[in-house]
């Protein structure tokens, strides 16, 4: 026992030791079925799922020697840089708006990474070949290449990223596979994983002007976070991948950020929240209280063998792990499946902990379909919520990031009558997901994946609320 206890300790001392872009292969893990951690290429697909650069077909396999049209290409190498992919119209007579990737290729147009044919055609069902792969790597990580393939291939292979093939050439014009798509993209955006000793230099100096700024293992906030840095803090610059950078900071932490929160010179201010400089207020002032609703005995509406209380608990559950990333005093009527009594125990705690926002969420019932959200929409003399704009304003925001998350019908924000928003005395909503009793909805609400979109779209509402009302909110939108 006190063996395992050691090798238990050391494990954990170990992963919290990690401060560099080294991308674990428990963390990386893959469900590709064709892709073992003995794949050649196994570190390099991880890394590019993990930032959903890259994914596997509807029965889960990656298929790594398949090959690759110049659409996919384009797509993932939009996905990289984080482009815009909206589909959208482009200048090519083959590609039209309704393309997958429209919106990748003619964003990756607008930055000069792509310039198709002289017919006027991109050939976006060709299959892509290894020198067209080194041209379009090379234009979008800024490689001097003298606009020839040859010149793409000694870029690449001098980076490391790729090496010549068997017969001693870099087989230009040979078509390629997904498992080379992968190493191509991957090594270019993670240096950490070239051959031949791969390094980088560290130079320009430039420092943060966000409260907070994670550091993340990829250029996206579907990495990681390895460090979080504070305002004012320094780093130096390795090399850009879109709108994000590579960075060292000062105790020697390798990842990346985005350059929207670097300045080339140091803040100043008269204290030490970024908010000062802007007239912005600090989150950590303000009490926001969840409210899973129902619970214990009170299962809410029904649906296809689901429960309301157990949709919105686990929603709101995902919504903790993005809500504790930010400096917010955030309060939670329950967080297990408790039973509460409606007029005593959920607007009584709100009061008592003095929250300053409340947000309720719910499942709705009764055969319709789409998502809504309700605040107490009179004023009156009465002892009701004062607080009609500032509600009306939370529920906007809400509402109008959830529909987008779900791709539900949007029924809009409404004036309602229940007792948690109408009695409490803080602006207060009430969120109704989805319909628990209408397959479609009830296939999104028993989704984990839509329910993790469901708690990023309250807590991105809950931020442009927070952001409407003259808070600094900018560094937390990178949590999601």
């Amino acid at each position: 026992m006190k063996t395992f206890a050691k090798l238990l300790l050391g494990l954990v001392v170990f992963i919290f030791s990690i401060c560099t872009l080294d991308t674990s292969k428990t963390e990386a893990a893959t469900t590709f079925k064709d892709i073992s951690t003995n794949h050649p290429a196994f570190d390099e697909i991880a890394f590019l799922a993990q930032g959903k650069i890259t994914s596997g077909d509807e029965n889960g396999y990656f298929k790594p020697r398949q090959n690759v049209t110049r659409a996919e290409f384009a797509a993932m190498v939009g996905r990289a840089l984080n482009l815009d992919g909206t589909k959208k119209k482009t200048k090519f007579k083959d590609v039209g708006s309704g393309n997958f990737a429209s919106g990748y290729i003619q964003s990756a147009v607008d930055k000069k990474i792509i310039s198709g044919y002289s017919d006027g055609s991109f050939k976006p069902n060709g299959l892509v070949t290894r020198g067209e792969m080194a041209i379009m790597i090379s234009r979008a990580f800024g490689y001097e290449f003298n606009n020839t393939t040859s010149g793409a291939a000694k870029a690449i292979t001098s980076r490391g990223i790729d090496t010549t093939q068997a017969d001693g050439t870099f087989a230009a014009e040979r078509q390629a596979v997904r498992e080379e798509t992968a190493i191509f993209i991957a090594r270019a955006i993670d240096y950490t994983m070239r051959l031949n000793n791969p390094s980088v230099s560290f130079s320009s100096e430039r420092y943060v002007t966000s409260s907070t700024l994670n550091v993340r293992k990829g250029p996206s906030t579907n990495y990681n976070v390895v460090k979080v840095l504070k305002y004012k803090e320094k780093v130096t610059l390795g090399y850009q991948v879109g709108n994000w950078v590579l960075i060292k900071a000062d105790d020697n932490t390798i990842g990346f950020v985005s350059t929207d929160y670097l300045s080339t010179s140091n803040p100043t201010s008269s204290g030490d929240n970024p908010g000062d400089t802007s007239g912005g207020k600090s989150l950590a002032s303000q009490v926001l209280v969840i409210d899973p609703g129902h619970g214990g005995t009170d299962p809410g509406k029904v649906g296809f063998g689901l429960k309301e209380k157990d949709i919105v608990l686990n929603t709101s559950l995902l919504l903790k792990k993005l809500l504790i990333q930010t400096p917010l005093n955030v309060k939670y009527t329950r967080e297990t499946d408790v039973t509460l009594d409606l007029v005593k125990d959920r607007v009584p705690y709100a009061l008592s902990v003095k929250g300053n926002t409340f947000v309720s969420i719910h499942a709705n019932g009764g055969g319709g379909t789409g998502s809504e959200t309700y605040y107490w929409g009179k004023v009156s003399k009465a002892a009701t919520n004062p607080y009609v704009s500032d509600s009306k304003m939370l529920a906007e925001f809400i509402q109008k990031r959830l529909v987008v998350a779900l791709d539900t019908r949007d029924r809009g924000i409404k004036h309602g009558d229940f007792h948690v928003i109408r009695e409490n005395q803080m602006p207060a909503v009430l969120v109704e997901l989805a319909f628990m009793d209408t397959k479609a909805d009830s296939e999104k609400l028993n989704s984990p994946v839509y329910r993790q979109k469901a708690a990023e779209a309250i807590y991105l509402g809950i931020l442009d609320y927070y952001k409407a009302k003259g808070f600094d909110v900018a560094p937390y939108y990178d949590v999601v």
